[in-house]
């Protein structure tokens, strides 16, 4: 079921500050309004969340992504569309939490929009996945739409893409690959940080 939420009431679970089970502060980027979507899948946390870090096959399930090129390791560039039409933006991944947490940002500048999904264990063994976005116009966009009917629209796309992607995951049974790093601010956290260069020459010992 889609929630339309407004800034002005007092939502419970609205996203903004979280601090994780390791004492780890991260930000959640969604205010204001916003739509909410969840479904279960059948499958694994650690399944669904490989499968969905793997963007290039999106194109395989979805009905509106049309491809996915990795540009950085933090930006993708999505191009979507309906029969001829094609529309072509950047995505920038902001937070990712192994089995948790990612969200993104969109780069373009009309229509802005911020997502985030969420993935928790269930009971059962499978997954709940719950994703939220948030679509501001700008410019001639916000004077020729409403935000009741973008977020309206938005909260079908995402309820159809998740159904389709269910559907997908639950019929291959395990994922098609992995992308486990964590994302804090736009940047890829390494395990091993590489230790500063010295500019000290380094003579040969023997």
């Amino acid at each position: 079921m889609a929630h339309e939420y407004d800034a002005r009431q007092a939502v419970p679970h609205t996203p903004g500050m979280l601090t994780d089970g390791g004492g780890v502060t991260r930000r959640r980027p969604l205010r204001e309004r916003h739509v909410e979507e969840t479904v279960e899948v059948a499958v694994p946390v650690r399944t669904a969340y490989n499968q969905w870090t793997q963007f290039k096959a999106f194109p395989r399930f979805s009905a509106v992504v049309r491809g996915v090129e990795q540009v950085r390791p933090t930006v993708t560039a999505w191009t979507i569309g309906y029969g001829p039409l094609r529309h072509r933006f950047a995505i920038e991944t902001v937070e990712q939490d192994p089995d948790a947490y990612l969200a993104w940002r969109g780069l373009e500048q009309s229509p802005r929009h911020q997502g985030e999904a969420e993935f928790r264990p269930m009971e059962s063994g499978g997954t709940a996945i719950t994703v939220r976005m948030f679509l501001r116009p700008r410019g001639a966009a916000r004077i020729l739409t409403r935000p009741s009917w973008a977020a309206r629209l938005t909260a079908r796309l995402v309820r159809g893409e998740l159904m389709r992607f269910k559907l997908f995951i639950e019929g291959l049974g395990q994922e098609g690959g992995a992308w486990r790093g964590t994302i804090r601010d736009g940047r890829v956290q390494h395990d091993r940080p590489e230790p500063p260069r010295s500019r000290v020459a380094q003579w040969p010992v023997g």
